[in-house]
Parts: structure tokens; sequence; C-alpha cells
């Protein structure tokens, strides 16, 4: 156990204390000025454009100017869909703004980042951004931390309380496994009053001394991930309620013990009050026939003794007979009571087990709710499927790694006397069997819903955690292949040892002080003695059965993997999807590639005479925003086409936009341009272009092109 507490403190300080800040869940995906653009007047407001939605505050983003002052109005607004907007103060200079943001994604995770953008012309800046991103340092350290231990301890707390209930309902009165869960109970309540408080300074300053700012703590409490950890703590009140109950009444030797002692109590006394009344009755009938035989000798011959005799002796044996029948109905009465007594105790204790299951598993599921509506589950899509599904996980997740721990507690810790038996391991080997099955499915659904793709699994950061997060359960699952089948053994694996040990180490027990010797200090000595003898002796008769040796090392080796298992699975829900961070390189790469001009040739035919050409299009620099379009018309032959008019037209189908007519003015022959050409959104846009060759004769031609 010493060993499984070391690893356990290890790899908490490896995968947390060392760990970097919380990757975002939610990506920027676009902006209005874009990152580096140079603008030549300066815009009314800066949009933001992200992968989902997130939640803003009051000074979520900041626009600095080269001087690092503010020029913002400080009140971010949803624009519409995942995109947001912060109006700007008029006049602005010409130079370097910097746009500063740091949201909440849907999630439930901080979001931070900044980019820059120029009017007129690039210029130097003042402005200095924090090293530490958002999530990060000693604040954000704690806050994984707390995590960490409350995951601990809704399993211990979860699968303990199952285990129990499930498996082996003796277990309640076992001091070792009240230990543990009620352990997983002050664990679970710790770590999230923790978080409770650490919520302000994680998504906000980061800085120590806000943990204990109560306007933080107001503000968290609004939230989503506020509301979650409130229900929390109100479900934890309800467990305490379960756990007083499960350890207290439900832990009580059976009523029907009590019950049954009454009942043979009452019948024994019956039978002593029948006793008693024969022989008062043998008494009374010897000392009656003593004084009639003594008075009939003085005063009546031999003929009336012998009479009286008869007569007594007759009247006994009817007084026998009559009370043998009395004491072998009192009996038939007290068993017949025995039984009743003992089937109206099993059924009370049927019905409180039924009541302490619904109870529990309800309390259970609400408990694994308060991580599914606050995090991965609750964003993304096919939400409303994937947040029951997450609470199974939790669920069969806590019932096994749970159990399991029970299980190693109850192998190590209980005294020799109160050791499990072995059907109660195999109903457990059958419930964790259970488990997996139930992990196995909803843990393969939640992967293709967090990664999306196969090269989503090997290139991100989740999906590489997520293969170590399999190999690890594919080794867990292996080891516990090696706990069943000794398992399977456990029931013919000889008991003589055992005691064989016991036996010894009572011959060895030191001896005693004798009363009235007045040596105190021999006798604490003594004690101590026989405090040491019998944990040696506890220890000895555990590990003199090799059958349940064997099966307690492969239960500690299932418990180091599952301490290891917890801490990436800690890491994976702090990490952000492969799916979410491969859109946000695409759309990354997207805007990347719309860097230069845009440029489209597009051949067209009027149907009349001198009717064909070829129309381009150049779209500078073909961001969302205002860009410059020039319109160049070419005969077949290369040269410049003097057309009578020209007219463009934008429309994003995907999201029903436009047409958004624009008419370029003529610059010279055959050359068409118009300046501030607005384009609301990236996506892919149909650009028509009509192109008019005499009174008559008009075409209009098109093409998509990635704009933004």
């Amino acid at each position: 156990m010493r060993t499984l507490l070391l690893l356990f403190l290890a790899v908490t300080g490896a995968v947390l204390a060392g760990a970097a800040p919380v990757s975002a869940h939610a990506a920027l995906t676009g902006s209005n000025p874009q990152q580096g653009a140079v603008v030549t007047q300066a815009p009314d407001q800066v949009a933001l454009t992200f992968s989902e939605k997130v939640a803003m505050s009051d000074g979520a983003v900041r626009v600095l100017d080269p001087k690092g002052k503010r020029v913002d109005t400080g009140k971010p607004f949803e624009t519409g869909g995942t995109t947001y907007g912060v109006k700007l103060h008029a006049g602005l200079p010409d130079g370097t703004f910097t746009v500063t943001y740091q949201v909440v994604s849907a999630d439930s995770h901080p979001v931070s980042g900044a980019f820059t953008f120029s009017i007129g012309a690039p210029s130097q800046t003042s402005v200095a951004l924090s090293d530490t991103a958002v999530g990060g340092g000693v604040v954000g350290t704690l806050y994984g931390i707390g995590r960490y231990v409350s995951y601990a301890g809704f399993i211990l707390l979860v699968g303990g309380a199952a285990f129990v209930l499930l498996c082996w309902q003796r277990g309640a009165g076992v001091r070792a496994v009240q230990r543990l869960v009620v352990s997983g109970w002050l664990a679970l309540t710790g770590a999230t009053l923790a978080l409770l408080l650490l919520r302000g300074s994680y998504v906000g300053s980061g800085r120590i001394g806000d943990i204990f700012d109560l306007s933080l703590l107001a503000e968290v409490l609004q939230t989503k991930s506020g509301a979650a950890l409130v229900s929390r703590l109100l479900l934890l009140a309800a467990a305490a309620l379960f756990i007083a109950v499960l350890f207290g009444a439900y832990a009580r030797p059976d009523h029907a013990e009590a019950t049954t002692e009454d009942a043979v109590g009452a019948t024994a006394d019956g039978a002593g009050a029948s006793d008693d009344s024969t022989m008062a009755d043998g008494t009374s009938t010897a000392t009656s026939t003593s004084t009639s035989t003594s008075t009939s000798t003085s005063d009546t011959d031999t003929d009336t003794d012998t009479d009286t005799d008869t007569d007594d002796r007759a009247d006994g044996a009817g007084r026998s007979r009559g009370t043998g029948r009395s004491v072998r109905a009192g009996r038939t009465q007290g068993a017949e009571g025995v039984a009743g007594a003992e089937a109206v105790a099993d059924s009370d204790r049927k019905d409180l087990t039924f009541g302490l299951a619904i109870g529990g598993a309800v309390v259970a599921a609400g408990l694994a709710a308060s991580w599914a509506m606050a995090e991965h589950a609750s964003t993304g899509i096919q939400a409303d499927l994937a947040m029951p599904v997450d609470v199974l996980h939790l669920l069969a997740v806590a019932v096994w790694l749970g159990g399991l721990s029970t299980l190693l507690v109850v192998l190590f810790r209980a005294p020799a006397g109160e050791q499990i038996e072995a059907a109660a391991v195999r109903r457990f080997s059958r419930v964790a069997f259970g488990g997996v099955t139930v992990l196995a499915a909803t843990g393969l659904y939640q992967a293709w819903r967090q990664v999306g793709s196969w090269s989503a699994l090997t290139g991100t950061s989740y999906g590489r955690l997520l293969l170590v997060k399999v190999a690890l359960v594919a080794v867990l699952v292996g080891i516990g292949w090696i706990s069943r089948r000794w398992t399977a053994q456990l029931s013919e694996a000889p008991a003589v040892a055992p005691r064989l040990v016991e036996q010894r180490a009572a011959e060895k027990e030191p001896a005693t002080v004798a009363a009235g010797s007045g040596d105190a200090r021999r006798a604490a000595q003594l004690a101590r003695q026989r405090t040491a003898v019998a944990t040696t002796r506890q220890k000895r008769v555990r590990d003199a059965d090799p059958v349940r040796t064997g099966l307690r090392r492969s239960v500690l080796a299932e418990a180091g993997v599952a301490i290891v298992l917890l801490a990436v699975t800690t890491v994976l829900t702090s990490t952000e999807p492969g799916r979410t961070e491969e859109e946000a390189k695409g759309a990354t790469a997207a805007a990347s590639q719309r860097s230069g001009p845009l440029s489209l040739k597009i051949p067209f035919d009027t149907g009349g005479e001198d009717g064909k050409g070829t129309v381009e299009v150049t779209l500078d620099p073909a961001r969302v925003g205002a860009n410059e379009m020039h319109v160049f018309v070419v005969r077949p032959n290369g040269k410049a086409f003097d057309v009578p008019e020209v007219k463009v037209a934008f429309t994003l189908e995907a999201k029903k936009i436009g047409p958004l007519p624009v008419t370029p003015d003529r610059i010279a022959t055959g050359h068409w341009s118009a300046i501030g050409v607005q384009i609301p959104m990236a996506g892919d846009w149909k650009i028509a272009v009509t192109v008019r060759t005499s009174d008559i004769d008009q075409a209009t031609v098109n093409k998509n092109a990635k704009i933004g």
C-alpha cells in the first residue's frame, strides 16, 4: 500500500505540476481586421470568430493603440453565430494596434490570445503581452490538482458504495471499507470547494490573491461551471445522508438475528417455567405423600396406606404428562416465532438494500452529470446524446476502478476474521466485466465525437493522449484477466494454513503481567508487544493463503495502472479535442492562403458579334472586411476589350448571404475597379460577373472562390 501511495503522489506531481497550461477548447478562426492586416481607414469595430460559442465578460476583448492606451468601449457583443465584436472609439491614429482577448469556451476552459493590425502603415508599439497563458501558473496547477482529486474522490465514493451493495453487503460493517468510502466523499467535497474558489482566478487574472475575491466568486456562481460545482455540493450533502444510512442502520447486525435471539430467549423462559412448575408439583406430591403416610400410620391400618400411595402416584403421573405437553407446545410456538421473525427481518433488509441502491444510483448519476453538463460533452456535435453517454462512461469507470480499490483495501487491510468471501469476489468480477463493456462502448463513441478522423488520432495532442489511455486500459484488462484466474481458484484454496499460523502465533503471545504487580511500565510494554503480535498474526494469516496472496498482488498491479490511467484521463479532459484542433488549423490555413490577392479568370460569350472574351477579377487582400477589386476584360487575342458595362455580385450560399452587388468604375479601356468591397464573412463565395458587349448582348458567368 505504501508503494501505491508513492506511485499516486509521483504520478500526480509529474502529470499535473509539470503540465502545460490548459489547451484552448475554442480556437480563434478569424477576425476583422485580420491578423497583420494593414487597412487604409480606421474600422469602427473589431470582430472575432471562434470555432464554438464562448462566454465573454466586460473587458474580455481589448484593443490597444501604439502607446498601450485602450481604444475600445469595453462592451463586447455577439454579432451572430460564433462571431463577437467590440466597438472602437472614433478618430484613431495611424499605427499598429494590439487586440487581446480572454474568454471561456463552452466546455468551461479559458481561452486567450492576441494579434495586431495596422491603420495606414505599421509602426512601433509599446504594448507588452504577458508570457503566462491563461489557465497556467500556480493557480492553474492547483486547479489541475483539484480536478484530479475530485475524479479520484468520485471513483472511491461511488465505486466503494456500489461494491458493498452489489457484491459484499457484509462489507458495510468493515472499518477499512468505511474509511475508504468516507475518504472519497471528503476528497470530492474538499476538491469541489477548492475548484469553486479557484475558478474566478483560473479563468481571469491567475493571481493567487484573487482566489478569495468574493466578487469573482459571485461571477463564477452565475456561469455554467459555477452552477455545476454548486449542484455537485448539494448532491454531496445527499451522499452524506446515504453514507450515514449505509454504514449506520445497514451495517448493524441483521434484524433477523436480534429478533431470533429474542424469540429463543422467550422459548427458553417458557421451558424454564414449565420445568420449575414440574419440580414444584413433584415436591408438593412428595410432601403430601409423606404427611399422609405418617398420619395414616398412626390412625389407620396398612390397607389404607396402600390405597393412599396408589392414588398419589396416579395424580403425579397425570400432572407430569400435562407438563410435558405444555413444554413441547411452547417450544413449537417459539420455533414458529423465530422463523417468522427471520422472514420479517429478511424482508426489511431487502427493502433497505433496494432503497439504498435506487437512492445511491440517483445521487451517483447526478454527480456524474455535474461533469457532463459543463465539459466536453456539453458542446460540439450531438451534445444531447453525448451528455448521457458521458454520465454512463463516468459511472462505469467508478464502478470498475472504485470497486477495484475497495477490493484492494479489503485484501490488505481487513482483519483476518473479516476477509472477503470467494463468492463476493466472483460477483465483483462479473460487475467489473459489465463496467468494462459499458466503458468500451461509451469510450468508442466519445473518441469518434472528439477526434473525428484518423489524422487527428495521430496528429493532435488529444489523439495521442487517447491512444495512451487505450493502451493503459488494455494493460488493465490484461491484469484483470490474471486476477480473474486467481478468483476462479479462490474457492478451492485450503483453509488449514491460516489456522495453523494463527495457532502458532497464539503460542508465542507474550504473557500478561499479574494483577496488582504495580509494574505499570512493564504492563505498557507488554501491551505494545501484544498489539505488534496481533498485527503480525493478522498479516501472517492473510499471507498464508497462496491464492489470496496471488489475487492481492494482481489487484495491487491493477490499482497502480489505474492511478496512471486516471492521471492521463484528467489531462485528456483539459486538452483541446482533436476535431476542434483540426478545424482551427484548417481555418488558419485557409486564411493564410488568402494572404495575397485573389485572381480569377472566367471566359464569357454574349452570343452576339464580337461577343467572346475573358474577364479577370482580382480581389486584394481577399479577406473579411474591406477589399480592393479590379476587373480586366480582354479579347480572345489578349487585347483590352472596351465593353460598355461590367457588374459583379458576391453570394455565400452556405449562410444565405447575398447576392451583394458591386458596380465598379471604369478606369481605362477594359479596366474596371471598386474600392472598399466588403466581405462580411469567410467562406466559399460565388463571384458572378455580368459583361455587356452591346445594347442587347450580355452574359453572366460565375466561379467559386474561398475568401477570408
